[in-house]
C-alpha cells in the first residue's frame, strides 16, 4: 500500500465542531478512517482505498469522541448542535444532530452556513420539544411527554443569543452523543474522522480529531 506522509506544524482550531481561524491558504480536509498507529506528534489513519495517510497532531488538537444516542435523550435544556438544510417553509430539517455534555455548553454557539452548500450548522438549546407527524409546511406546537415512537417526526425549537431556529428531525437521522476525548481513545482500529488543515507545501496539520467510542464509526 502507498504511504502518504504530510509533515508540519500544528495549528490551533476554533470552536468545536467548527473551523476557526487556520493558517494562512489552508483548506480544511476531512479524512475518515481507521487509526493504524500514533506516536507523540503523527496519527497513521487507513482510509477507505487502502492507503495510509499520517497527520501531524499535538497537544493544541481538539479531540473528541462521539457514541451512539437518541431522541429519548433530548428534553428541553438540552444543549446540542445541528447539521440541516433550509426548508420552503423556514424549518431546517436536520441531517445529522449532536448532543453535547454539560461541559461543552456554549461550544460554538450560534446559526451559520457550513462549507458545503445548502447546509447550515445551528449550536443551541432546546428550548420547545414538539412531536409532528404532519406534512413539513404545517406546525404543531405540541410538547412531547414522553419521547417515544422510533418513527416519529421531532420538532426542536433550538434558542441561541440573538435567535431562534426550528429543527424538522426526520425518524433516520443520525444521533449521536459527543463527549471531550483524549489520546487513550487513538487506539489502531479505532475509527476516525480528522479535520486537518493543508499547507502550501501538501502538510496536513489536524485542527481536531472525532473518535468513535467502542467500535462506533463517527458520521461523516
Amino acid at each position: 500500500m502507498a504511504l502518504l506522509s504530510f509533515r508540519g506544524i500544528l495549528c490551533a482550531c476554533g470552536a468545536c465542531l467548527l473551523f476557526g481561524g487556520g493558517l494562512a491558504n489552508a483548506q480544511p480536509q476531512k479524512i475518515a478512517g481507521v487509526v493504524v498507529r500514533q506516536d507523540a506528534t503523527a496519527l497513521q489513519v487507513r482510509v477507505d482505498d487502502g492507503q495510509l495517510v499520517v497527520v501531524a497532531f499535538g497537544d493544541q488538537t481538539r479531540l473528541s469522541a462521539r457514541s451512539p444516542a437518541t431522541m429519548a435523550q433530548i428534553v428541553t435544556g438540552t444543549y446540542l448542535g445541528t447539521t440541516a438544510q433550509p426548508q420552503p417553509d423556514g424549518t431546517l430539517a436536520a441531517v445529522e444532530v449532536h448532543i453535547f455534555p454539560e461541559s461543552m455548553r456554549g461550544a460554538g454557539e450560534g446559526h451559520r452556513p457550513m462549507d458545503t452548500p445548502g447546509n447550515a450548522m445551528t449550536n443551541a438549546t432546546v428550548s420547545k420539544l414538539a412531536d409532528d407527524s404532519k406534512p413539513r409546511n404545517t406546525m404543531t406546537n405540541a410538547t412531547v411527554a414522553g419521547v417515544g415512537g422510533s418513527q416519529s417526526i421531532r420538532r426542536l425549537t433550538l434558542t441561541y443569543p440573538g435567535g431562534e431556529k426550528v429543527v424538522v428531525v426526520p425518524p433516520d437521522t443520525p444521533i449521536v452523543m459527543v463527549e471531550p476525548a483524549d489520546r487513550a481513545l487513538l487506539v489502531p482500529g479505532a475509527h476516525v474522522v480528522v479535520y486537518a488543515s493543508r499547507l502550501p507545501d501538501g502538510a496536513l496539520n489536524a485542527d481536531r480529531i472525532t473518535v468513535g467510542k467502542n467500535g462506533f464509526v463517527p458520521p461523516l
